[in-house]
């Protein structure tokens, strides 16, 4: 079974201009292409573009996305969808945590009373780990990442936002499909992890070394990182470090 352009168009809400640029960029290849141009899937394209959506929802851009899905290329899609759903339920979890916070605020203004500091921002993302780190790496170190942090371009601030959830992902389906930590393919995905932590502090091999053991040896990042998963932080590690010895000084 074969649905037009236009047809996924209206069942995605995803505009028919959008499904072209896709095609355009590589992201969704339509199953063949009528003599006239007329663009057809199947549902092998379909369960694609439901995988581009939910990856888009979660925040990524087309260029984090296109790397994820290259990773996933050859997990079932069962699989995949697998990881998705549990990327969704988590950033569920999130919002839920901001409506209450949310509700829990205009319930108190519409009664006149005052709400804690500690009540009023719960659910807000914050750094729990600014204090130790200004204790571990110095005043300056950190001052320097902020500097670095408030010069961001628009692709910078995208890169940092989406970077390291999408080296991760490619990193699970590459560690599911039993790829060495030093493979090509690997080193390829590090790389891109590399140069998120460049946008903070530029690390030399002994440094990404370092950040590579306490990704594993401290318990918060570890569980942060891996949520329960500690085989894959540790895969993390062991390919950092051969990126660090292969490619750093």
């Amino acid at each position: 079974m074969s649905w037009s352009i236009n047809e996924v168009a209206q069942a995605s809400g995803v505009t028919s201009r959008t499904l072209r640029h896709y095609h355009a960029i590589g992201l969704l290849e339509p199953a063949w292409t009528a003599d006239g141009g007329r663009r057809y899937y199947e549902q092998e394209q379909l369960l694609r573009l439901q995988r581009i959506l939910l990856l888009r929802e979660l925040g990524l851009g087309l260029d984090a996305i296109g790397e994820v899905l290259a990773a996933q290329d050859g997990a079932s899609a069962v699989d995949v969808l697998r990881r998705h759903r549990a990327w969704l339920l988590a950033e569920r979890d999130r919002i839920d945590r901001l409506v209450e916070t949310v509700e829990s605020t205009m319930t108190t203004l519409e009664k006149g009373g005052t709400m804690t500091a500690n009540s009023m921002f719960a659910g807000f993302e914050q750094n729990p780990y600014e204090e130790e780190a200004r204790s571990r790496w110095g005043d300056l170190a950190i001052d320097d990442a902020t500097a670095r942090m408030r010069g961001w371009s628009a692709d910078q601030a995208t890169q940092a936002r989406e970077g390291f959830g999408a080296a991760l992902a490619a990193l699970a389906t590459l560690r599911a499909d039993g790829v060495p930590a030093d493979d090509a393919r690997v080193q390829d995905v590090v790389d891109g992890h590399y140069r998120w932590v460049c946008l903070f502090w530029t690390p030399d091999r002994d440094a990404y070394r370092g950040l590579a053991d306490l990704y594993v040896d401290d318990d918060r990042f570890r569980q942060n990182i891996g949520q329960g998963d500690d085989a894959l932080v540790e895969y993390l590690r062991d390919a950092m470090k051969a990126y660090a010895d292969s490619r750093l000084a």
